[in-house]
């Protein structure tokens, strides 16, 4: 690709940029079709010219995808796959495209395709050299999630522990994503029946979101919601009340914006004091709740 046609190329990719950040995403899509249509006129057998052509692609791809023009965002990310294929040097990019394809079927609710590029994304991040384990991590993630849409909990389980493993292993236990790959797997183990285990993961998550939040952060408060479920299961209700008050608590703090996790809670906590016979007391928690969401 000559000079004076890659800097067209890059003006136009930095002028959606520029227009995406101003929310001008009717112009922007016309500035990524510029940028392919030049780049797909300089498309030759030069390696150059065929990354330049992906590359628009891939920009105009992602631009699709956010305004859920999913059929036109395929197409593309289609193309620029089948440019890509057996460029090891590309591996990365490859990987990313895939997974943002994989991203576009699960939003048209085509698990099945979905599970398929995730699952090829997450092979080819691991194969970069380095590997990019952050982006395998969130592969796992994202299959563990179908998965467990499935009703397949063992495989469920087996993605999300190797994205735990990885977060943990790159993160350590006090960071943002492996408190939230505790969480998930809390949830998993919670519905399967595994108490004991979702109790510990919702621990966990909840030590660390403390540790990184505090109490009155939306994050922290449904890790107690969390967590008082799991207790309640596991024979604890009276630690489960505590977790409770604290996620009521938190939520309460944060106002109007977190009105309907505010009600969850106020169900969930209601439902374990009526079972244990404190009809009382779960009229107060109803009485406080209504009276903070103007029920």
């Amino acid at each position: 690709m000559d000079s004076p046609t890659a800097t067209i190329i890059q003006i136009l990719r930095e002028r959606v940029d520029a227009l995406l950040a101003k929310g001008d995403y009717e112009e922007a899509v016309h500035a990524a079709t510029a940028a392919v249509e030049k780049a797909q006129h300089a498309l030759s057998s030069d390696l150059d010219s065929v990354d330049g052509f992906v590359s628009t692609l891939e920009v105009r791809g992602e631009l699709m995808r956010k305004l859920e023009r999913h059929e036109e965002a395929i197409d593309d990310f289609k193309q620029a796959i089948d440019l890509l294929e057996n460029r090891p040097d590309r591996r990365l990019q490859l990987a990313r495209i895939t997974a943002s394809q994989g991203a576009v079927y699960d939003a048209l609710g085509k698990e099945k395709r979905a599970f398929d590029c995730w699952e090829k994304a997450m092979q080819l991040f691991e194969d970069c050299d380095p590997p990019a384990m952050i982006d395998v991590a969130v592969m796992a993630n994202n299959l563990a999630y179908l998965k467990k849409d499935e009703g397949d909990v063992d495989a469920a389980e087996t993605f999300y522990l190797r994205s735990l493993e990885i977060l943990h292993n790159q993160f350590g236990p006090d960071h943002e994503e492996t408190a939230t790959l505790s969480d998930n797997l809390g949830a998993l183990y919670l519905a399967a029946g595994y108490f004991e285990q979702a109790r510990e993961m919702h621990m966990m998550a909840l030590e660390a979101r403390t540790k990184l939040f505090g109490d009155h952060h939306p994050d922290t408060a449904q890790s107690n919601n969390n967590l008082a479920l799991a207790l309640m299961e596991t024979g604890d209700r009276k630690i489960a009340r505590e977790h409770f008050e604290k996620a009521l608590a938190g939520f309460e703090a944060l106002g109007e914006d977190y009105r309907e996790d505010l009600e969850a809670v106020a169900s969930n906590y209601c439902e374990l004091l009526r079972e244990d016979g404190d009809d009382a007391g779960a009229d107060l928690v109803e009485s406080r709740i209504g009276g903070v969401v103007g029920a």
